[in-house]
């Protein structure tokens, strides 16, 4: 077999390694099982495909990349490499001729997707055609809590033990949580030799800018790159649409792509950018994994990303040549809203939604860093020895200022309202603003009551944006995105310590008409999570979620946040079925756990005969052994307390009739007037 140094270059065409290569390679070829962290655009493939000539046998590529697939098939067979794949995007005539290269035996890479492996044949086929090596590409697919999971990658670990063979794994995000989780899942537990070539991409330029006419911004972005591919990532399908048109009209090469198009719209799409030089594409977050392009110059995000980790990846398509390659990023208070919500009516476990929002966190400290944003992004994966000087902030450092006594008025204005707030009723008590709800609960009366009055609205709103991104406060998903201050605040509060904000971020800006939303910034995630459960009933019951309660009784219930099934029954929409229905599940959301409530009481609920039936349960539990505590136990059924409680007779002959004898001797006098004071 020929050396290494040679295949490289008779088959890759390159006369040198790029950093850490070698080793990545050696190692595989030792038949070691291999962790390797690169960066995107750092030559993970050619660590797998070069050891598969090198090995008797087939190396058999998991990835759950159809289009990554395709092109690294294609660029194989150019290369005049036996290789092939099995996807559900083969012709008849492309998955024959993979089978009969099997069967030959002259097959050295076989490409899979994880889906594969839930079929009970695919170890055994696997184990038939001879593979000496399994290579796992994008194995941070593997983590349950990260944000490409794929549920068919846990099958993975077991298959590696079947085959009894190595396995080398490959990826290009993973913090030190999902390390660990691909060590847990791929390898057993047992270590596998590990390379973590970093995950700086030096040639990227990284830049964030605050909203201000986003497509004006997206359009002047493009225009000053003209002729050069890029991708600009949207938040909206419609938005693709949109965006790409206006492009067209500035005069760009630009199309949209979004996982609502027909497939082989899609494919359209994907070619012509592998094509065509300088063509723009505004996409969902639908594309880019496995767009193997060398040469995007540029990518832009019209929206937030969801996380850092996304961020990262999709910032990563650009300059895979190595050649120099610019981000940038727009954000606003609309994105975080979004992505919070998105993050709330997930169907997903606390702990989950917990380590999502703390993803979000730290983009939004990238977002709002003070220095180097490289320094920021790269501390997030654990890389502490940064250089830069090619980011926005090292070209032009940020204004600052001493934001030490504003943060110290919202933590104060945090504590006094007991943590059970959002950053929009926080505003109003620091601004002075006598809304309906500051009234009902006396937040006038704080001493925190109209402290920020110095600031507007719109400069709180980045004060409370730069807490949550120096991670001093965070959103409480159990008390629906209520602001809970993290121990890293507490120094500033007791005056031990100072910290320094953006003066750019809550500069004043122009006064423009507000957006109605639904609900008040306030009731939006307690909104966000009532909408969550109904879609999980909708979806259980297999009927539109309108059935279950339309969206104005959920605004009711985020607005009014009832207590008790009493005050469900108030709510407009919520009847007596579907109180019985779903009223606890919705009161879970809102209040956590409800008390068990005995199904005579129930119909009672939101009714005065309900109130009642309460006042005459304490009557008779203060009874229930005789005015002195000393005569034998005696109670009457729940239905028989409805009863009363419906009928309210007026005297005692009545009370007994209902009530028999030996009850109406013990509670009757205690329930008339019990009835006499609610008259």
């Amino acid at each position: 077999m020929p050396p290494a140094a040679t295949l490289l270059r008779d088959v890759f065409g390159f006369d040198a390694f790029r950093p850490g290569q070698e080793e990545i390679v050696d190692a595989v070829c030792a038949d070691q099982n291999v962790l390797a962290i690169m960066p995107t655009g750092g030559g993970k493939s050619l660590c797998f495909q070069l050891p598969a000539l090198m090995r008797d046998g087939v190396t058999v590529v998991i990835s759950p990349l159809i289009a990554l697939m395709r092109d690294q098939v294609r660029a194989l067979q150019e290369a005049g490499v036996a290789a092939g794949a099995l996807t559900s995007g083969n012709t008849p005539e492309e998955t024959d001729a993979v089978w009969q290269a099997l069967e030959n035996g002259r097959l050295k890479l076989l490409y899979i997707a994880p889906e594969r492996l839930s079929s009970g044949s695919a170890t055994d086929m696997l184990r038939r055609i001879g593979v000496s090596l399994i290579a796992v590409d994008e194995a941070h697919c593997v983590s349950q809590w990260g944000h490409d999971f794929r549920p068919d990658y846990l099958r993975i670990g077991a298959l590696r033990q079947a085959l009894d063979v190595p396995l080398a794994a490959f990826t290009a995000t993973a913090d030190a949580e999902t390390q660990v989780e691909i060590v847990q899942k791929l390898f057993d537990g047992e270590a596998p030799r590990a390379f973590l070539r970093g995950f700086d991409r030096p040639n990227l330029h990284l830049a964030f800018a605050a909203k201000d006419n986003p497509r004006r911004q997206i359009l002047g972005f493009a225009d000053a790159r003209r002729g050069q591919s890029g991708i600009v990532y949207c938040g909206t399908r419609a938005k693709t649409e949109t965006l790409a048109l206006a492009l067209r009209e500035a005069g760009h090469s630009a199309c949209h792509y979004h996982g609502g198009m027909e497939a082989e719209d899609r494919r359209t799409t994907e070619r012509r950018f592998q094509q065509e030089d300088g063509l723009i594409v505004v996409a969902t977050v639908a594309f880019g994994m496995g767009v193997d392009k060398p040469d995007i110059r540029w990518v832009a995000h019209a929206d937030l990303p969801k996380s850092i980790e996304a961020y990262y990846q999709e910032i990563g398509r650009a300059g895979r040549d190595g050649a120099p390659a610019e981000t940038l990023t727009l954000f606003g208070p609309d994105d975080i809203r979004l992505r919070r919500s998105q993050i709330d009516e997930g169907l997903v476990p606390p702990e989950r939604r917990m380590a999502d929002h703390a993803r979000l966190n730290a983009l939004l400290g990238l977002a709002e860093a003070l220095e180097c944003r490289r320094k920021t992004l790269l501390g997030y994966f654990g890389e502490t020895e940064v250089s830069c000087g090619h980011c926005d902030l090292c070209d032009s450092p940020a204004e600052t200022f001493d934001g030490t006594t504003p943060v110290r008025m919202a933590l104060s204005a945090i504590l006094r309202t007991e943590e059970w707030f959002g950053a929009g009723h926080l505003i109003d008590i620091l601004t002075g603003t006598l809304t309906d709800k500051v009234r009902a609960r006396r937040h006038d009366d704080l001493p925190t009551f109209n402290v920020g009055k110095d600031y507007d609205r719109r400069q709180w709103q980045a004060v409370f944006r730069q807490m949550m991104g120096h991670d001093l406060i965070r959103p409480d998903p159990e008390r629906h995105g209520a602001l809970r201050m993290t121990d890293a605040a507490r120094p500033i509060l007791r005056g031990e310590a100072q910290i320094t904000l953006r003066r750019d971020s809550i500069a004043k800006a122009p006064r423009r008409p507000a957006v109605k939303m639904l609900v008040s910034e306030e009731d939006a995630p307690l909104l966000s999570a009532l909408k969550a459960k109904r879609r999980a009933l909708a979806e259980a019951a297999r009927v539109p979620a309108y059935v279950i309660f339309p969206d104005r009784t959920l605004i009711e219930m985020a607005e009014k946040r009832p207590a008790t099934l009493d005050d469900m029954a108030r709510i407009g929409g919520v009847g007596a079925k579907k109180l019985d229905r779903y009223g606890r599940s919705f009161l879970e959301v809102i209040a956590g756990d409800a008390p068990p409530v005995h199904p005579a009481r129930q119909k009672l609920a939101g009714r005065e005969a309900g109130s009642l039936y309460d006042r005459l349960l304490e009557v008779q539990a203060d009874l229930a052994r005789g005015a002195n505590g000393a005569d034998k136990p005696l109670s009457c059924s729940a239905s028989l307390l409805a009863k009363v409680a419906q009928i309210r007779p007026n005297n005692a002959q009545t009370m007994e009739q209902l009530l028999g004898e030996r009850r109406a001797q013990r509670f009757g006098e205690a329930f008339l007037d019990v009835l006499r004071a609610a008259s």
